[in-house]
């Protein structure tokens, strides 16, 4: 079969024969609104070690658990009352919960990298919960990408990624939010951001009152926590104000035309940036240069998720 062959449009027929490929213990990539993930049978070992094996992912890295309700939720992860108030206010959306696994919890101890918690989420996307509803099974899925690389937003990503390692990629269209999901935990009333995303601190705390955020070198106890990630195959430089020689500048804003490859929002709209950010940077990395340097970024709402995953990209290599 083909790439193109194995890219189908989510269909009731394509769902089903993606549903019949998850259960048989194959890989399938589908859309969501934050980026695309790379899905298994959660509760299959071999099927998740293939997630391990096709992004060349450290086993220490958790994976997030998607599910289509917060009911499918409850019978993996333990729910104290704070995590589901703020399921209910974020759910159906690009949110993750890290919460502690049922003694009954069937998904594999290695989606959750050995952990006692299970990182767990419910997708907005429409047909991302229909392939789960199909698939009626929770389906681990971290972004259908090399490990260590760009995130994808679109089919064709994917495709140029991972296309070998998937039996189907079902094509939703670019992502809406682009940028994966926010991350917390909840613990003793309390909650911690330990990676941001699309729901912002500020979001977070207008529910929840006052959210810790987790240092940069904690233990990993989430997805995303990895210093280095999101890496296109050059250097990074962040902050950039002038092009250097035999750089790609990706800009941000106005003030930048006569310099930029790229702009992330000539408007200076973060969630436009937020948006176009990994297909902006899959789109510099092919024209292979010395490095990309990339303007600054406000560091307010969803802009501190962008500029997180911009200092992994430029973060050392592994």
């Amino acid at each position: 079969m083909s790439i193109n062959d194995k890219i189908l449009k989510p269909s009731p027929s394509a769902l089903k024969q993606a549903a019949e490929s998850i259960r048989s213990g194959k890989l399938v990539s589908f859309a969501t609104e934050t980026v695309y993930g790379l899905g298994a049978d959660a509760t299959n070992g071999q099927a998740v070690a293939g997630i391990f094996e096709a992004k060349g992912r450290p086993s220490f890295n958790p994976l997030i658990v998607h599910v289509p309700d917060l009911e499918a939720a409850k019978k993996l992860v333990t729910f104290e009352p704070l995590a589901e108030k703020l399921a209910l206010k974020f759910w159906p959306g690009p949110i993750s919960f890290v919460l502690p696994r049922k003694d009954s919890c069937p998904v594999s101890e290695l989606a959750s990298a050995g952990l006692p918690t299970l990182a767990i989420r419910v997708p907005s996307n429409e047909a991302a919960r229909a392939f789960l509803q199909a698939a009626d099974r929770p389906i681990a899925a971290p972004s259908a990408n090399p490990s260590g690389k760009i995130s994808p937003t679109k089919a064709a990503h994917v495709a140029a990624g991972l296309g070998d390692k998937v039996a189907y990629i079902l094509d939703g269209g670019d992502c809406a939010v682009g940028l994966e999901s926010t991350v917390i935990s909840v613990q003793n009333g309390k909650v911690t951001l330990l990676r941001p995303g699309g729901i912002s601190k500020e979001d977070l705390e207008a529910v929840a009152g006052p959210v810790a955020v987790a240092k940069a070198d904690s233990k990993i106890s989430s997805p995303g926590m990895l210093l280095s990630h999101y890496a296109p195959g050059c250097p990074v430089r962040l902050n950039a104000t002038q092009k250097e020689d035999g750089e790609a500048f990706l800009a941000f804003g106005p003030g930048f035309e006569e310099i930029a490859d790229l702009n992330l929002s000539a408007s200076g709209d973060l969630k436009e940036a937020a948006a176009r950010l990994f297909a902006s940077l899959h789109e510099l990395d092919k024209l292979n240069p010395r490095q990309i340097a990339i303007a600054p970024i406000p560091n307010t709402g969803i802009g501190s998720a962008i500029n997180d995953r911009l200092k992994r990209a430029a973060a050392p290599r592994n």
